[in-house]
């Protein structure tokens, strides 16, 4: 999906100042947001990418005005919506008014925890060769998808090499649409830095991407 939220690449942000000894969370409910959005992908209430999607979706204004985890929060609380999990009333008191919804997965106790944090693995078997192999000159396609999609818009368009295949996974944009996983092959790519930038760009410099086989073209 193309918006606000694609922001590699793009000036008018200011300077990037890293915050001394930054903690893990600035405040309390961050970590309970984090752990909430933990739990509901757990329960099989959504993907991962699903979740993003959810962020990408926030109108503009909100998005560039809200911290990094009141994103997650919005996008959290309208894939709740969205699922018949809560309900508007429910939000706008700030607990539950009606016993919860049956979840696909859980309960869970504290002695789930350790498991339900471990990420699964996203390898799956290839449906076909792959079309590419590393030292394979690509280009990505410029493609502005209204649905979610991984390939950054400053690589679109331009240029480079594969340096390693990364094996066969499930492809993300046809998950957070829940279209099923539909495996793909993924590519390490780099593009030089005067490829993306243009001439007065640093030539020493390259940027890695990894790209799905579907966004790439031979070169």
């Amino acid at each position: 999906m193309d918006g606000v939220h694609d922001m590699g690449g793009m000036d008018g942000f200011g300077t990037v100042l890293p915050e001394p000894n930054e903690p893990v969370f600035h405040e309390g409910w961050e970590s309970r947001v984090l752990a909430m959005n933990r739990a509901m992908g757990a329960a099989g209430s959504w993907s991962i990418d699903m979740a993003r999607f959810s962020r990408e979706q926030l109108p503009p204004p909100i998005y560039l005005a809200a911290t990094y985890y009141q994103r997650w929060f919005l996008g959290m609380r309208q894939m709740l919506l969205d699922r018949g999990l809560v309900d508007a009333d429910e939000v706008a008191a700030g607990h539950a008014l009606r016993p919860g919804k049956p979840l696909p997965r859980g309960p869970f106790t504290r002695n789930d925890v350790v498991r339900v944090l471990t990420r699964g693995t996203y390898g799956r078997p290839a449906p076909a060769p792959a079309r590419f192999q590393a030292g394979d000159r690509v280009r990505a396609k410029n493609i502005h998808p209204r649905t979610h999609t991984r390939l950054p818009r400053y690589v679109r368009g331009h240029a480079g090499v594969v340096e390693r295949v990364h094996g066969c996974h499930v492809f993300p944009d046809t998950v957070a649409a829940g279209e099923g996983e539909n495996p793909q092959w993924l590519y390490t790519v780099v593009f030089e830095s005067r490829e993306l930038w243009g001439p007065d760009a640093d030539p020493t410099l390259t940027v890695s991407i990894d790209a799905f086989e579907p966004y790439l073209d031979p070169a």
